[in-house]
């Protein structure tokens, strides 16, 4: 992990720990621990965005959120997240997902939401982990109700790197937009029989209610996934730089866990599912049981 990287990351998790407040050139250097000059440029050679560009974008889709949840006006949101006067806001909000945000907090559509991934997760897909250390993971039964799933597919991906290259990371952004049942999008190993030909395993998407009616995006598909007990797979909360290592603990912890102990037995034919990676809270995976 260079020291450049790092430096991206601090300036990073500043910006996101005072979005609200005015943000300037030197608070980001000294975050940085560069030159105003320099980290300007690190900043934009490593995530490909001015930081100006990146904060407008960050506070657009917290304001998006703010507004489909429907808690706040739009002249609160523009003057909570730093813009000038709520015509400045609006005409932000427009240009970036082509909708009046007024209009938008009454009728939410999904929307590509600015997703900001972290410096160290671009820098740190390793072939080889220390597995050395691993950590406790936690283990408890889920009830899923039966749902649908707002999914967008790939074509041969089976894991969230693969599904990048395919389909683009940017899907995140749009599933960010959307209500879930859960309170956030999911990833999916998908089970043979709710995949087309020439469709992928792993997807991304958003859980509702069976009888949601709201809009799916274009390219975007609806499963239906009946009622299932689930076991839940949660690791230790890591460190950034420590997130392949805490995905490949509960994965293999998952491998090798018999769930007859418990009294069930593997149901493969449910999706796996994989919650975005957290830090905070550890990394979480769940896979389908039925009891014996």
């Amino acid at each position: 992990m260079t020291e450049q990287i790092l430096a991206v990351q601090r300036m990073q998790d500043y910006i996101s720990q005072h979005l609200t407040e005015d943000l300037h050139p030197a608070d980001l250097a000294r975050a940085a621990m560069f030159s105003p000059w320099y980290a300007h440029r690190l900043f934009r050679e490593t995530l490909g965005v001015t930081p100006a560009e990146y904060i407008r974008r960050l506070r657009l889709a917290q304001a998006a959120i703010r507004l489909r949840d429907g808690t706040e006006t739009v002249t609160n949101v523009a003057f909570d997240l730093g813009f000038s006067n709520p015509d400045t806001f609006t005409r932000a909000f427009f240009r970036e997902y082509g909708a009046n945000p007024s209009q938008y907090a009454k009728h939410p559509v999904p929307i590509p939401l600015f997703v900001p991934y972290g410096a160290k997760y671009r820098a740190l897909r390793k072939e080889n982990m220390d597995m050395s250390n691993l950590q406790t993971v936690f283990i408890q039964v889920v009830h899923k109700p039966e749902r649908l799933c707002v999914i967008k597919r790939g074509t041969h991906a089976e894991d969230y790197f693969s599904y990048c290259q395919e389909v683009s990371c940017d899907v995140w952004g749009m599933l960010l937009s959307m209500p879930s049942l859960c309170g956030e999008p999911v990833c999916l190993w998908l089970p043979p029989k709710y995949r087309p030909k020439d469709t992928s395993a792993y997807v991304q998407g958003v859980e509702a209610a069976v009888d949601f009616t709201g809009p799916v995006p274009d390219g975007f598909d609806v499963i239906r996934l009946p009622e299932a007990d689930y076991l839940l797979f949660q690791g230790q909360p890591f460190r950034e730089e420590d997130y392949c290592e805490a995905i490949a603990a509960v994965q293999q912890a998952m491998d090798g866990y018999d769930p007859g102990s418990i009294g069930y037995r593997w149901d493969d034919k449910n999706p796996r599912i994989q919650l975005e990676p957290r830090g905070e809270r550890g990394y979480m995976e769940l896979r389908a049981v039925k009891k014996v």
